[in-house]
């Protein structure tokens, strides 16, 4: 089977009050965009295409040749950001995956498993949704009296009943390609924004006899896109404690996981102990029996087995051998692994 995706990319994003292309704004160590697409270059796709607009420069600068690029001009809706893509997708057979570029908490797993569920019921569209305890700001799902997808009620569109469904879409879809490109000529804009939504295409391929079926995330957090910079920072920490999260189980230490912030590719031994406050950025990677910190940053470094970096340093573009001792005002000592 082909799998295909389409990231949809081209939003000015005006909320962040920012000069900076909203997919470029980094969470843990490197663009939204760039979290997005390289956990769908997991998925060994076919074609995975980025809608881009105003910023594109900037958006092909940070991943060049690795995507093919779709042009929107005006922000006229996602259905029409899809479209877009349609000289590049349309003739395809397969299936495709849409969803935004500002949603960088999205893992492959969860994809692998709508596209297994997709499949498995044999659907022309699959959302991925979420159950949420507040769901201001996020499409509905309204389902029919079967219990299947009908539709997604956008907030601005909702009846005040349905503001109160808990079940939310995260603007993440599966669809089979050729219904895909056959219905988005059909989506209305007639609505509050007098834009194409993407979700309408449910409900055109409902009234055609097709199934829309929805796969519920187990962490409904996932989905979550970013607005404006408060945002921004609640993915932030949500990604924080996902990495720290992971070094801990694969055998480091955290003495204050929530005072310890490490970027998203950092590689950490086992055994090491990150005292609070220290700080792990870029490409920096972390041998094993290390002692790091209090308060201490290493970014783009390349520290060994059993290094000491004293409290208060800031270590930038070095390598330190095994049992190094490092720090403000320190020379380079040997010291043993008595000192843990």
């Amino acid at each position: 089977m082909n799998i295909h995706a389409v990231v949809l990319a081209a939003g000015k994003g005006t909320r962040m009050k920012s000069s900076l292309y909203k997919v470029m704004h980094p969470i843990c160590g490197k663009p939204m965009i760039e979290h997005v697409v390289e956990t769908l270059e997991a998925l060994s796709l076919r074609h995975l295409v980025v809608v881009v607009g105003h910023g594109a420069e900037v958006v092909k600068e940070q991943l060049k040749n690795r995507v093919q690029y779709a042009y929107q001009p005006e922000q006229l809706g996602t259905a029409h950001a899809v479209w877009m893509s349609h000289e590049i997708l349309g003739a395809q057979d397969g299936v495709t995956i849409v969803m935004n570029g500002d949603t960088p908490l999205v893992q492959e797993q969860t994809l692998r498993s709508l596209l297994e569920y997709h499949q498995l019921k044999q659907a022309a569209a699959t959302v991925l949704t979420s159950i949420v305890d507040e769901p201001t700001g996020y499409g509905r799902i309204i389902r029919d009296e079967n219990g299947d997808v009908r539709k997604i009620i956008e907030e601005k569109d909702a009846t005040l009943g349905q503001k109160k469904v808990n079940e939310i879409s995260t603007g993440i879809f599966c669809f089979d390609n050729q219904k895909l490109f056959s219905m988005l000529p059909m989506v209305s804009n007639e609505n509050a924004q007098g834009e194409f939504y993407l979700p309408d295409v449910l409900g055109l391929l409902q009234e055609q006899g097709h199934l829309v079926a929805a796969f519920a995330t187990d962490d409904p957090e996932e989905g979550n896109g970013v607005n404006d910079r408060v945002q921004l920072a609640d993915l932030e920490q949500l990604m924080r404690k996902r990495i720290n999260d992971f070094h801990m189980r694969n055998g480091v230490t955290m003495i204050d996981p929530t005072s310890t912030y490490i970027d998203s590719d950092v590689m950490i031994g086992r055994d090491t102990v990150l005292y609070p406050g220290t700080c792990l950025f870029g490409d920096t990677k972390i041998g094993e029996g290390c002692q790091i910190g209090p308060h201490a940053l290493v970014k783009n470094k390349s520290i060994e087995d059993y290094t000491r970096i004293q409290p208060f340093s800031a270590v930038d573009g070095s390598t330190f051998g095994e049992r190094a001792f490092a720090g403000v005002g320190a020379t380079t000592q040997q010291y043993g692994t008595d000192q843990h």
